[in-house]
């Protein structure tokens, strides 16, 4: 594992869009998450985790402690089972877990193992995530759909049967995230620079991956990691100042059309000239800003348009208070 830790405070900022899907359905119906009030899209930050963690594993061969394993005969393997299995027993067991496992250095864990002997209780280990997001949320009003249909499969006679079958989907979302990298807590799991380049290619790449049935239909559309120079500083709240266009360039739910009617990537633009501002009055602070962008969006950057990565970067390049300080995450496969 890469020695290099660590060592800045970094904010991120996620956005991407869904069509004609769920990014994440409640317990109950598994309909998508609503907010009442203000009739947007929740994500949890537990689903991008779990985007997270399954492409570590299934595409860059990671190892991840929370995921689930199974015994021969077919059952869910124990924590007791995977404790024991990992020899921990005491904490110095335990942190042998972080050289192992990439989302225990991300996410920090609880774990709880059993006594030796007579004792009584759990032991309990735990380390706070250096990573942490919050709710991720819609930039606009949505409205759910249900899709009702039949699946037809085979009987016991060999003889088809028809099922109805009902889906709570999205018609579109564009949803953005905001999380933060904790440099202190990176000290205590043992985070290093390696690993953060892994998470962001885990949230890009991930998301784009997302090719289920329930899940299809999920792009990546922007990401933004800024670090700063300035010790236990950061500006806080960077996806507040982010707003959605219609493809007139009005405030979509404000001056411009309902969120509910929109359908594609489109009908939207992504108007960056409050958070561009943010970064400008604090650019002695800040120490780089990573970005990567999809080519099918049109981004608003100092009143003009611009559309694609390449083009978003240089006109951030061409803001004499950040100019030095933009660089390509060059994540898109």
């Amino acid at each position: 594992m890469s020695t290099y830790e660590v060592k800045n405070r970094s904010e991120l900022v996620f956005i991407y869009d869904i069509k004609d899907t769920n990014p994440n359905g409640d317990p109950e119906e598994n309909r998508p998450r609503i907010d009442e009030e203000t009739e947007v899209n929740i994500v949890t930050d537990v689903r991008l985790k779990r985007t997270i963690r399954d492409y570590l594993a299934n595409f860059k061969n990671e190892k991840i402690w929370l995921k689930e394993e199974l015994e021969e005969d077919g059952t869910r393997k124990t924590r007791e089972k995977k404790l024991e299995e990992e020899g921990v027993k005491e904490r110095k067991d335990a942190e042998k877990l972080l050289e192992k496992y990439i989302d225990l250095r991300l996410f920090g864990a609880l774990i709880a193992g059993k006594p030796e002997g007579k004792a009584k209780g759990e032991k309990v280990f735990r380390w706070t995530g250096p990573v942490q997001f919050k709710l991720g949320r819609s930039l606009h009003k949505v409205e759910d759909v249900l899709i009702r249909g039949t699946s037809v499969l085979p009987s016991t006679e060999m003889k088809t049967a028809g099922t109805f079958t009902e889906t709570w989907i999205l018609p579109y979302a564009m949803i953005c995230f905001y999380g933060i990298i904790n440099e202190e807590a990176a000290k205590l799991t043992k985070l290093t620079e390696e690993d953060i380049n892994k998470l962001l290619n885990g949230m890009w790449n991930g998301t784009k991956n997302l090719i289920t049935r329930s899940k299809i239909g999920q792009i990546p559309r922007l990401l933004i990691r800024v670090i700063y120079i300035e010790k236990y500083f950061h500006i806080g709240d960077l996806d507040k100042q982010i707003k959605l266009l219609d493809s007139e360039g009005k405030e979509i739910d404000k001056d411009g059309k309902s969120g509910k009617s929109l359908r594609s990537i489109n009908d939207v633009k992504i108007d960056l000239t409050n958070l561009i501002e943010v970064l400008k009055i604090n650019n002695n602070k800040i120490k780089k800003i990573c970005i990567e962008a999809d080519n099918e969006v049109t981004f608003r950057v100092n009143n003009q348009e611009v559309k694609g990565k390449k083009d978003l970067i240089n006109a951030m390049k061409g803001i004499k208070e950040l100019k030095d300080k933009i660089e390509d995450l060059q994540l898109a496969m």
